[in-house]
Formats: C-alpha cells, structure tokens, sequence
C-alpha cells in the first residue's frame, strides 16, 4: 500500500508540469470500464500513463484535471469621475488600453470620445495649429505640441490640444521628466471647446491660473468665439482686440491673430497678420533675450 501510495505521488509530480499554472488539484479514479476523459489534451497523456506499469498504473486508471482561474492581482479600470490623485491616475491610465484620451481636472477623471468631428474640432484645431507652428518656426527658443500630456501639479494632469512654450534650456518654465513629458505651466495653452459651458472655461480654466500659465485662449466653436486671456497678479484677464483688430500676445511678442478672420477659416489673412508680427521690432528683442 504504501509503495503504491508513492508512485502515485510521482504521477501527480508528472502532471503538474504538464499545464503550468493551471492544475489547482489531481484526482485518480478507479474505473473498470472505459476512461473518462475530461479534457481533448488528456489523452495523450492518458495513453502515457497506461504504459507505466512498473509503477502499478494500468488501462483502468484515469487522470483528471480540474483547472481554476488564475489569482492575478489587477490594476483596477480608468472611469470617467473617479477621484484619484495623478500618480494612481496615470497607473489606472496605462493599464486601460481602451481609453485613448483621459485627463485628470482638479483630482476628477474626464475620458474622451474617440472620435472627433471634422468642423467642429478637427479643422479648427488644424488652423489654430498651422498659426501656431508658423510662429515656431521663425522663432528660436519656443517649442509647439499638439495634445502633450502636462503634469501640471498632484490634481491636474490635462491634455490640451495645443501648448507652446519656451524650452527650459532657453529659460522657460517647464521642463522635460525623464519619461519625456512636460512638468510644469506652460506659457500659453490653447482648447478647442464646443461651448461656452465646456470644462475648458471652468475647472480647467481655474487650475491653468492657479498655476501660472500665463496665457490661455479657448476657441468655443459653436458660438464663434475666441477668448484670449492672460495672468496679471494672479487672475486671467481678457485680452482685447487693437483698433485694427489684432490681438497681441504678451507672452510671446509678435504673436499677432486676427481673432474673426480665423474663426471664419480665412488663413491667408491670419497668416499675413502673423508675419507682420514675426517682423516687428518686439519679435526680434523676444529672440535675442532668449537664453540658450
């Protein structure tokens, strides 16, 4: 009995390398009729059992495998409104594959639509960032990016659709973490909104100021209108249109936009005010104060 007791602990040993990680228990049954197999895969292995019987297992005996879930310890889904702080939001964020767009306002999760209308986001964001880009390229020590994630502080971890910003090496005050995202305010920051009641005008608007980005423009679509504004001592303050109907950025110098050409696409124009801002005299101070 005992010998017998033994060689049937070899076959348990045998069979637990058979399906790593899946037998939670084995059972031998006695059975004089035919075997019952539970799994397809098992009778192959059955059939190497039976031809073991220097260790007293002969045709009449069955191997059953009973499987169980494996226990994995998860991470639990990003859902819109949670409460979380930004570090267990970005632990959530990366392991909700599904979620393209998410972003952490005031400690509260807002998950995006995937999808994006063409008139009422798209395009729009296409012009605003053609704007932006032009005035990139002319001047050195400002960067542009399109939908950044921005760890602004422990509550506040947005995506806008558009920052620009002076590199830190040029003495901006952002920089780059070692896992190649911004840290920090941006100087200026731009949102597409459908609407004057969009997140965009409150939350997100209260958490941009208290960290001292210094210029903000929302473009609110549905209503055709641009609000530009920028920080003095602490608040967000509406920047007006010149006599000519130039809005001018105290940020960035020579950053000119004619607000009611670009909410009607018509870019040439944009882009003709843009240039005469690139060649004025501020502009050119702007890039020689730049620190490199």
């Amino acid at each position: 009995m005992l010998a017998k007791t033994l060689m049937l602990r070899q076959v348990f040993l045998y069979v637990g390398f058979f399906k790593r990680d899946a037998v939670a228990s084995l059972t031998v049954v006695r059975n004089r009729q035919k075997p019952i197999h539970r799994f397809g895969s098992m009778h192959k292995t059955y059939k190497k059992y039976s031809q073991f019987g220097r260790i007293g297992i002969n045709s009449t005996t069955t191997v059953v495998m009973v499987k169980t879930p494996p226990q994995h310890r998860t991470i639990p889904l990003l859902e819109n409104g949670d409460k979380l702080t930004r570090y267990e939001f970005e632990r959530r964020y990366n392991a909700t594959p599904n979620v393209k767009k998410a972003e952490l306002i005031e400690g509260i999760v807002y998950i995006m639509p995937a999808a994006l209308r063409f008139r009422s986001h798209g395009q729009p964001h296409g012009w605003i960032t053609g704007w932006l880009f032009t005035y990139e390229a002319a001047t050195p020590g400002v960067a542009l990016g399109v939908e950044p994630t921005v760890r602004l502080d422990l509550d506040n971890e947005p995506q806008p659709d558009a920052v620009l910003l002076i590199a830190p090496e040029a003495g901006g005050q952002t920089r780059l973490s070692e896992d190649d995202y911004i840290e920090g305010a941006p100087e200026l920051i731009i949102e597409i909104a459908a609407s004057s009641v969009a997140i965009d005008l409150h939350a997100k608007k209260q958490a941009y100021r208290r960290n001292g980005v210094k210029e903000y423009i929302v473009w609110q679509v549905l209503e055709q209108k641009l609000s530009w504004f920028y920080l003095e001592q602490g608040e967000y303050l509406e920047l007006i249109p010149d006599n000519e109907g130039i809005i001018r950025s105290q940020a960035f110098p020579g950053l000119w936009l004619v607000a009611t050409e670009l909410l009607t696409g018509n870019m040439q124009v944009v882009l003709n005010v843009l240039q005469t801002g690139l060649q004025s005299a501020e502009h050119a101070a702007f890039v020689e104060q730049l620190v490199f």
